[in-house]
């Protein structure tokens, strides 16, 4: 007996923000397994009877490893039940998706896709800003800022990351921001470029820095923290 697994895209983390597929999927569901950031309010829309799986992962911080979270959901589909992995913003971005993905292929357990609201859109309309432009801003670029070792990545495509013609979002870029500033400018970037430095998007004590990509830079050189955050860097003024 086999099976259903619903990737969910939680938002940003704003309950109201969540899709009328993704509130269905968490009512049906018998299992859910749920990242550290679609917890809170959203798990209330899951059923009284579902069992609810911490299996998010935090830097800095013990979280599962990827092969238990892939087991995991195999276990359960394989055991006949209807899971969801709730995963933070939308699924298919910066989620770790491919490995569950592929996990259930091998298994052969069916699965679907709910996409979700971006920590970046959010992050943008919090700020009341467009992350496009006609004439100055007609390319967006979404961006790790780190990678698996927890450092800044080093086969960034620097020339495309420096074009102060396109919208840049930083995704956990907090630790690695001062180094990947240093390289941008190095490259021609402009470090009066303006930038946005989000925390907690959609939640009740969001916060938004305007600056510019060296002010953030040289602030977050020092700066500690362990909220969400993410930067947004291009023509956003």
């Amino acid at each position: 007996m086999s099976g259903f697994v619903s990737f969910v895209g939680s938002g940003p983390g704003d309950p109201e923000l969540l899709t009328l597929k993704a509130v269905a999927r968490l009512k049906a569901a018998d299992a859910v397994l749920f990242d550290d950031l679609s917890s809170g309010a959203i798990l209330s829309h899951a059923g009284p009877g579902a069992d609810l799986v911490a299996v998010g992962k935090r830097a800095g911080r013990p979280s599962p490893k990827q092969d238990h979270v892939s087991r995991l959901l195999v276990d359960y589909a394989a055991s006949g039940a209807r899971v969801v992995r709730l995963k933070s913003g939308d699924p298919a971005i910066f989620g770790r998706l491919e490995e569950e993905i592929t996990a259930l292929r091998e298994a052969g357990i069916g699965f679907e896709i709910v996409p979700g609201v971006t920590s970046a859109t959010a992050a943008a309309a919090a700020a009341a800003i467009p992350l496009t432009r006609r004439m100055t801003a007609r390319r967006v670029q979404f961006v790790t800022g780190h990678d698996v070792t927890g450092g800044l990545p080093d086969d960034l495509n620097m020339a495309a990351l420096a074009d102060p013609d396109a919208t840049t979002v930083v995704f956990m870029a907090r630790r690695t921001f001062a180094g990947l500033a240093a390289r941008l400018m190095a490259q021609g970037l402009p470090g009066e470029t303006p930038a946005i430095l989000a925390e907690n998007v959609s939640h009740a004590d969001q916060s938004l820095q305007r600056g510019t990509v060296a002010g953030l830079a040289a602030q977050l050189s020092t700066a500690t923290g362990s909220a969400p955050a993410l930067i947004l860097y291009g023509p956003l003024a």
